[in-house]
C-alpha cells in the first residue's frame, strides 16, 4: 500500500503539473497533392496542442471563431475541467483530474505571429492533410465543444492568457486519456493511422507523428 501511494504521489508531482496544463485503414493525409492543408502539432515534453490557420476553418463548422476576430492562427488544447484553468493546482486537484475527473475543458488561443515565432522553445510538427482529412479534424475539434444551444457558439470564459478563452467540452480527462490522447484522436479523425490508445505523453504522440511530418 505504501508503494502504491508513493507511485501515485510521484505521478501527480512529476507528471500532472506539466501534462495538459502548460501554456483508419484509408490514409487520407497526402491527398492528391492539390488541396492540401497544413496543421501544426506543437508540444514540449508533456503537453501537445493543435494549431490551425484560422482562415482555413469554416465559420459554419466552428462558430467560436467569432471570439478571435484579429487572429491568424488558433491553438486548441484540451484538459481536465477543474485542473486545467486552476491558478493554484494542488495535489487534490491533480488526483481528481487523474482518477475522478468531473469533465473537460477546451482552451483556445488566437495569435498573429508565425507559428515558429510563437513557439520558440517547442517542438513543432507540420502535418499535411488532404481537404477531406482536414475537414475531419476540424469536425472532431468542433464536436469537442459543449454547446447548450447549437448552432450558437459555446460560451467563452477568460483563458490562461489575454488572447485565450476556455470553453466547456465533451469527454472526460483521465490518467489514460490526456490532452495528448485527445490530439491523437483528432489526427485519427483526419485519417492518419494514429493509435490514440497508446498516446499518454507528448513523447508517445511525437513518435507516432514522425512518419507523417511534412518533408518526410
Amino acid at each position: 500500500m505504501a508503494s502504491l501511494k508513493s507511485l501515485l504521489r510521484f505521478f501527480v508531482i512529476v507528471f500532472l503539473p506539466y501534462a495538459c496544463s502548460n501554456p483508419a485503414t484509408e490514409i487520407r493525409f497526402h491527398g492528391d497533392g492539390k488541396n492540401v492543408r497544413t496543421v501544426f502539432i506543437v508540444h514540449d515534453a508533456w503537453h501537445a496542442a493543435i494549431v490551425i490557420k484560422k482562415g482555413d476553418i469554416p465559420a459554419v463548422v466552428l462558430p467560436e471563431l467569432r471570439d478571435f476576430p484579429s487572429a491568424e492562427y488558433l491553438e486548441f488544447s484540451w484538459g481536465d475541467r477543474d485542473y486545467f484553468p486552476a491558478p493554484d493546482r494542488g495535489l487534490g486537484l491533480a488526483l481528481k483530474a487523474a482518477f475522478w475527473s468531473s469533465g473537460s475543458i477546451l482552451h483556445v488561443v488566437g495569435f498573429k505571429d508565425a507559428v515558429q515565432k510563437a513557439y520558440p522553445s517547442a517542438e513543432i510538427v507540420e502535418i499535411p492533410l488532404s481537404e477531406e482529412g482536414f475537414q475531419g479534424l476540424v469536425k472532431f475539434i468542433s464536436d469537442t465543444f459543449s454547446r447548450p444551444h447549437p448552432p450558437a457558439p459555446a460560451e467563452a470564459r477568460p483563458g490562461l492568457f489575454s488572447n485565450g478563452r476556455f470553453y466547456a467540452a465533451e469527454g472526460k480527462f483521465s490518467l489514460l486519456r490526456t490532452c495528448n490522447t485527445w490530439v491523437g484522436e483528432a489526427l485519427s479523425s483526419a485519417g492518419l493511422p494514429i493509435r490514440p490508445g497508446y498516446v499518454i505523453t507528448a513523447g508517445n504522440l511525437s513518435s507516432q507523428l514522425r512518419p507523417f511530418a511534412a518533408g518526410k
